[in-house]
This record gives C-alpha cells, structure tokens and sequence, in this order.
C-alpha cells in the first residue's frame, strides 16, 4: 500500500543488520554462537560513570527538556579533555556540540550542507553511514579505495579536478574502521591543504582515537594548522568508556559547521538526557584511570587472538589501534564465503570485508569484543574446520 522514498531505495542493505538477522537464526537453532561481528565491547561502564548517573536521574532539574548543543558543564569538560589530550583549545559556545551518539552527528551533518547533485568523498571500506548519510541529503558518493597498496589512505592527489570541483565534504577516519589503519601527522597536513584549496569541509571520525597500543597515541586533526578552517572532528563515549547503549559523543571543530550541524539537530531531536550528560562529565574526569585500564585489556586481547590466527595459517597484522583485526581471507574464498563459512561451521561471526565497501573484498574484520577464553575458543573452532 505505502512505496518507499527514494531516498531509501537507494540505500545499500545495512551491514549489521543483516549479520544480525543470520545470527539469530543460527542462535534459534541451538548454536552457540562467538560474535566478533560488531564493535560492542562486552566490558562494562566503570562504575564511577555508572554512580554519577545514578545520582543525577534523581534529581528533578535534570528531568526537563535539555539544552539543544548540551549542558554548558558538559560542553567546558569536553573542552578541557581535548586541551588536555590533544592540546587543542576549543571554545565551547560554538566550536563544540553535544550528540546522541556520533553516528546521528555522522548521519546528520551531510543534510547541513550537501545540495542535491554535490559530491561527498568518502574512503573505501569505511562505515557505512557516511554513505547512507549522503544519499539522505541527495548528495552522490565519490568513492577513494582504500588499499594495503597505499597503506589504507586515500591517495588524495589522484582525485581529478572536476571531482574537486564538485565536491564539498571529505569524510576520514583514522584510527580507521574497518581497517585499523593509523594516520601520520603529515597525511593530515596533505589532507588540511587539500580541503583549503578545493573548499571542502573535512569531516573527521576519531571515536577510535583512545583504544591506542604499545604507547602509540592517535592526534587530533584539529592539531594541524589550519585545520579548524576546514574541519569538524565526531567523537565518541561509547568505544573508550564502554558506553554504546547510552549514546553520547560530541563533535568538535569548524563553528560555521558546528552551527549548521546544530541547526539540523535543533529541528530533529530535543538534545541529550542530562543525567547522561553528568555521567559523560564524570567519564571525561577519569579520563586517564577508566582509559588506561581498558586499554590493558584489549591489548592482551589483541595479542593473544593475532598469535592464535597466525597458528592456523593467517596472515594478520597487530594493530596499533582500534579493537578491530583486519584480515585478509584464503584466496580460495570471497569476504562473504569465509564469513558464512565460519558461521555455519563454526559458529563464530565475523563481518565481510566487502559490507563496509567493494574494496574491502578479500578481507574479514574480527572486533576483540569477547573475554580472552571466547576470543582463544573462536580461534580454535576456525582453525578446527580447516580453512
């Protein structure tokens, strides 16, 4: 009876959706199923986090409409984090906003500026609402393939001039998923000129920036110069505090892009609960007790499950950020054969390489979201099936 937009049948199926749907199938059929499929990470809130917001859902000031860019205290502590960890300095009237998440900031900001017909880069494998988020706003995807030829970075020089011409966004991601690939300072430096000299809005995903290994420390965009001209930085709760279900991120940066990213929020959605913004103060106070501590225990993860697949034939990278592995796949198999593969025999989920992109084909990303004795026994149930 009711058609579909045809903004929707535009969209791709979305990724873990899908690996959700099959999942439970495989779960109504008795199998116990290992899921390394999605970035959810298994470890709780700390509890401090968890008391803070406790506290606060009793008081009544906090039960009324909140701000629509966030709480002023929220706003100032998110500025005195990224001064503290990336020595950025932010004024947090209009260079910082509140989020229900990054993805509805990620999802969001296209509508703010891309016209129907304008070009947004996006890197390939990536995220998918970058691109779901630019078919919303009318805009046309331009794809820049991510390839271990060019260490996961988009080769921005070889972008022709008539795509430049058209296009108005950039979206980058580094500590990268799916890839897990790292960004150097002077990849950013090239990047900031790019977008000053086209007039492209640089849109920078850095939610992985705190789940780092081996003293590696991602930076911030906004630390090159100039580059608060031209971009506006998504940051997340979820990944460094375990908070995913409590969805609150913020992005920082460009105030003409904060302000128009704040015009379409302010049109859409009431702003964030103020008892999670309180929790989200306390979480960036602790910033180095709850950070450091979690990333303890995803680098023993990491360890254990790259030495486990290198036993049973695989060639694996340890990352130096993200929780993610990215893995090429036998070349007797595609990203989705493999996947199924393990599902069915093995009862373990991984996600396809080509769902986040075709040049994520011939990959698999496994996310260390599971205790080191599920993540020990999902590598001996692939490696039992004999790939």
């Amino acid at each position: 009876m009711f058609e579909l937009a045809e903004r929707i049948k535009k969209l791709p199926p979305y990724l873990f959706k899908d690996i959700d749907r099959k999942m439970n199938e495989m779960t109504q059929k008795g199998v116990d199923i290992i899921n390394l499929g999605i970035g959810d990470p298994d470890l709780p809130t700390p509890m401090k986090i968890v008391d803070s917001m406790m506290k606060a859902i009793k008081d009544p000031e906090n039960h009324h409409y909140p701000s629509y860019s966030g709480m002023d205290a929220f706003l100032a502590s998110i500025g005195e984090w990224y001064n503290e960890r990336f020595s950025v300095s932010l004024n947090p009237e209009n260079e910082i906003l509140a989020l229900i998440g990054a993805k509805e900031g990620v999802a969001h900001i296209p509508l703010a500026f891309i016209n129907p017909g304008d070009l947004v880069l996006i890197t390939s494998p990536s995220y998918p609402v970058y691109n779901s988020g630019t078919l919303f706003a009318g805009g046309e995807p331009y794809f820049l393939p991510l390839t271990k030829e060019n260490d996961f970075m988009p080769d921005l020089a070889s972008i022709p001039d008539n795509v430049k011409g058209k296009a108005k966004m950039l979206w980058l991601n580094y500590p990268n998923n799916p890839t897990s690939a790292v960004a150097t300072k002077d990849f950013f430096e090239d990047a900031v000129n790019f977008a000053h000299k086209n007039n492209i809005l640089i849109c920078h995903d850095l939610t992985y920036s705190e789940v780092a290994f081996d003293n590696y420390k991602p930076i911030s965009l906004l630390e090159i110069e100039g580059a608060k001209d031209v971009c506006i930085e998504f940051h997340s709760l979820s990944k460094t505090y375990n908070m995913t279900g409590w969805r609150i991120g913020f992005a920082v940066g460009n105030k003409e892009a904060i302000r128009g990213l704040g015009l379409i929020k302010s049109n859409i959605d009431s702003g964030i609960f103020q008892a999670i913004q309180i929790a989200g103060i306390e979480a960036l106070r602790l910033y180095r007790e709850s950070a450091e501590e979690i990333k303890n225990i995803y680098t023993g993860r990491r360890d254990v499950m790259v030495q486990k697949l290198k036993e049973s034939g695989f060639t694996v990278n340890k990352p130096k950020a993200t929780f993610y592995l990215w893995v090429p796949v036998p070349h007797s198999y595609t990203s989705a054969g493999l996947a199924t593969r393990l599902l069915t025999e093995a009862g373990v989920v991984v996600t396809p390489g080509n769902g986040f992109g075709q040049p994520g084909e011939g990959y698999i990303r496994l996310a260390l979201t599971q205790k080191e004795d599920r993540l020990i026994e999902a590598a001996d149930r692939i490696k039992n099936i004999g790939l």
